[in-house]
């Protein structure tokens, strides 16, 4: 793996809140913010 493969491996690999839009852990199960349990991966395909 390059440096910039790991890099974009640590930026995306996270779980993003759908109720208050709070990045969390990659493991979370619920939002470290509202509690929620509405989590989804980062995306990793750029929206167009």
């Amino acid at each position: 793996m390059s440096g910039t493969e790991i890099s974009d491996e640590a930026r995306l690999n996270k779980k993003i809140c759908m109720s208050c839009g709070a990045t969390n852990a990659p493991k979370a199960l619920k939002c470290r913010k509202c509690h929620s349990k509405q989590l989804r991966r980062k995306a990793r395909e750029p929206r167009r």
